[in-house]
């Protein structure tokens, strides 16, 4: 497969499910991605990748279906809250290729020091909890191991937009875009544009995995596209709802 560039449209936000998904749409080898997730030894979760209609546009849907039942009854939180050392030690250990655990170590990195800026404590004092931690875990490395699978070489990153108000988080009301949305912007120049829907559009997550890989902000002048690829969104707004990327 040839080199590609991809243009990601993120007029519905961007988390890292609807990326996954989108990737996967875009022909992202599936069994190469489940290989690739069972190797990091990781539990507490299952997978489900699916077709839906969102808001009347056919995607592929990605899940990360937790076992709540692991984190509650578990006696021992240090298994399950992970900093970001603990997790590059569980990506450097898997099976996954070295292009692909360099982009997953690069977006975890992104995103912990966003919320150390967040919450005024050193990057090793982040911790990804409980079940966070795998939904986290799950969602960037598969963003990762599909760019690699599809040769992404380079990445052309629409406006971004986001929602409004406040959301309800572990530590209380959260304005959007969000503390560590806000400082990843910031920090590596990415066009965020609110909205007037109410809620979190842009993920950490989302936000981190674009800041990862942009490596371009326009559109040639000039350009076909190739094959296109949706990923679902799980909340609902009054846009379409969905990620979508081009091969151009």
């Amino acid at each position: 497969m040839a080199e590609q560039t991809l243009y990601i449209e993120c007029y519905s936000g961007v988390s890292g499910d609807m990326t996954v998904a989108a990737l996967l749409d875009l022909g992202a080898d599936k069994e190469v991605l489940l290989k690739g997730l069972k190797s990091l030894n990781v539990k507490g979760y299952s997978i489900e990748i699916k077709r839906i209609l969102k808001n009347g546009i056919d995607a592929c849907d990605f899940d990360v279906i937790l076992d709540e039942s692991i984190f509650k009854n578990h006696d021992n939180a240090s298994d399950i809250n992970r900093n970001i050392y603990d997790i590059y030690k569980i990506i450097d250990n898997s099976s996954i290729t070295e292009n692909a655990k360099n982009i997953s170590k690069k977006i975890f990195k992104i995103k912990a020091v966003a919320e150390s800026k967040a919450h005024d404590v050193e990057i090793e004092h982040v911790y990804f909890h409980e079940a966070g931690a795998v939904d986290s875990i799950v969602d960037i490395v598969s963003a990762a191991i599909c760019l690699d699978n599809l040769e992404i070489n380079d990445v052309i990153v629409s406006q971004i937009y986001d929602g409004c108000g406040f959301i309800k988080c572990r530590k209380g009301l959260l304005p959007v875009p969000v503390p560590a949305v806000i400082n990843i912007a910031n920090e590596h120049d990415l066009n965020i544009k609110n909205t007037d829907n109410v809620g979190e559009m842009v993920t950490p997550t989302g936000a981190a995995i674009i800041a990862a890989i942009i490596t371009k902000k326009t559109l040639p002048n000039n350009y076909k596209i190739k094959k296109t690829g949706i990923g679902a969104g799980k909340r609902e707004y009054s846009n379409d709802g969905v990620l979508r990327m081009y091969i151009i």
